[in-house]
Formats: C-alpha cells, structure tokens, sequence
C-alpha cells in the first residue's frame, strides 16, 4: 500500500462513490475499484460496503480514513517543508505578538519583509502571551515574543530586551505631586484606581509580586484583558494603569497619556524571541527571525521601543 492508494482511499470516503471519486481523480472507473480491492486483499479487511446508493466505510474503512488523512498531510507537509529548505528563501511564515510589542513591531517588520524577502508571506497573530505560548509549543507559529520562560525549558529562546513598567495617566487627570515623566514610587499608586488586565495575564502578574514584595495595596477597581480598551479608558479619565511604554508608544506620541518610571521598586520585564526546537525551521522561518532580532534593535536604537537592549547582532 503506498500513498497514492491512500489518496485514492480519501477520495472515495469522501465523494461516497467509486463512481464520483473516479470523475475528481481523473481516473477509469474500473481501475480505481481494483485499487480499492487490492488494498481490502492486502489489509485483509472489508474496507466498504458498496450498495446502489454509494458506498459506505466499515468501521475497519473509518480506521483507516483517520490514518490515511494523518499520513498524506504529513507527507504534504513534509513536502512544503522541503521545498522551504531550499535555495530560495520563500514560504509563509506565522508570528505571534503579544498586543504591546505588536503595537511597535508588527509594521516596521512587516515592511522590511515586504521590501527584503518579497517571496515570504508573514502573518502576525496578536494574543495574549499565554496563547502565543502554546501556540509555539504546538507548532502553530514557527516564532513568537514571550515575557516569561516558566515550563518551556524545550523551547529556544533568545533574550532581546528588558522593558521598565511606567505609570500612566491622562494628562487632565494627573494625580501625583511628582509631575509627569519623574520617577514615581510604587507605594505612590496605592489608593488609586487602576485599570490592569486579569490575573492570568503575565504583566498583572509582575505588578502584583512587586507589590507585595514591597508591602503595597494595589486598589485595581477594572479589570480588562485588552490593551487598546484599558488604553482608551485611561486616556478617557476614568482611571490609571501600568503598562510597558511600547504598548502605550501611540498614545503618548498623541498626547493622550503621560507617562512616569515606577521605582521604589524598578518594575521590569524581560521579552524572549522564542521558537520550538521540534519544528523544522525553513528558510524563511530562519530569515525572519534574523531580522525580527535586527528590526528590534532598530527600534530600541531609535527609542520607539524603550527597553535595555541585550541581544548584540553578531
């Protein structure tokens, strides 16, 4: 039995005929009804029963259908896989961001791709870092960006920068002595009302231990896991919140918020260009991820993306 059988298999469980899988193959009918009966010989099972009507699959017939699809997707990504590897650097490439290093990321890098690798198609998925996590780890993006390396020692990772958490505020809203852009002590945001997303989000997460690492009652009265929602509601007065200054990058520049280093403790954050060491890396894959690191430090160089840069280009 060989793949081309199993194709043939497919087309028949598919179409519910011979007859109709014969016409989408393109194929006599009596030679694919002989396939089909060697392959019954050679398995020693009844693979359909004809009537009629059509045909239908035995339970032996569903068995093998499941295996069949695994093994000719397998071989058709096998396939794709190859020809990526090969001289020329073409193929689909699916990214996952984060929605604050989207915000300064995914436009200057989808730009350099289209003027550099004309022959790659990027697609960048924004969600949530936990998302993007399982997504690498299950295939479904070949490279994402990851705040936190907890449980994924199998993966690879790249450490790009380290971000500082600022405060943010709408300028007719400003609620500190300190004006704005000065260091504020986190101790300073105890009663405010803060805006932060839920608690299984990684920067929530972050804020939380500092605050309780320095005895400080954070009073967050909204929670929302959506960065462009707590943005507006912040810009719009209705409270204050933390977040990395590249996620806030478009506001500031706009003059709806203002923004001011949290010390007392520095909060920070380290972002990891991560990729899954279990999947085959194309060159285009490779590509990208070479110049997502260069376009990174670009941006870092440029202050867009303010951070402590710490991968070097070689």
């Amino acid at each position: 039995m060989d793949i081309r059988q199993l194709r043939y298999f497919i087309a028949i469980a598919e179409t519910g005929s011979v007859s109709a899988a014969a016409l989408r193959l393109n194929i006599a009918q009596p030679s694919l009804s002989q396939h089909l009966v060697n392959m019954e010989q050679d398995l020693q099972v009844q693979l359909v029963v004809r009537s009629p009507r059509g045909s239908t699959l035995t339970a032996e017939g569903e068995l093998l259908l499941r295996h069949a699809k695994e093994i000719c997707e397998a071989m058709s990504r096998c396939v794709t896989e190859l020809r990526e590897t090969g001289q020329h650097v073409a193929g689909k490439v699916h990214f996952g961001m984060p929605p604050s290093v989207s915000m300064v990321m995914s436009v200057p890098l989808s730009e350099t791709v289209r003027l550099e690798l004309p022959q790659v198609r990027l697609r960048v998925s924004e969600a949530m870092s936990g998302f993007i996590k399982s997504w690498i780890e299950d295939e479904t993006v070949e490279i994402g960006f990851l705040y936190d390396l907890k449980d994924i020692s199998r993966l690879h990772a790249t450490h790009v920068l380290n971000e500082q958490l600022y405060f943010f505020s709408a300028p007719d809203a400003w609620p500190l002595d300190t004006p704005p852009g000065a260091a504020v002590p986190l101790k300073a945001l105890e009663q405010l009302d803060l805006i932060l997303p839920g608690e299984p989000h990684g920067l929530r997460r972050i804020v939380e231990e500092a605050a309780a690492q320095s005895g400080v009652s954070l009073n967050v009265v909204t929670e929302l896991d959506a960065m462009t929602q707590i943005k507006e509601l912040v810009a719009r007065g209705s409270g204050f919140s933390i977040f990395a200054p590249a996620a806030c990058h478009d506001y500031v520049q706009e003059g709806k918020l203002l923004k001011s280093p949290i010390v007392d403790p520095t909060i920070s954050r380290p972002v990891y260009l991560v990729k899954n060491p279990l999947r085959t890396q194309t060159r285009a894959s490779a590509a990208i991820e070479k110049m997502t690191l260069k376009v990174a430090a670009e941006m870092v160089g440029r202050g867009i993306w303010e951070g402590e840069l710490v991968w070097t280009p070689e």
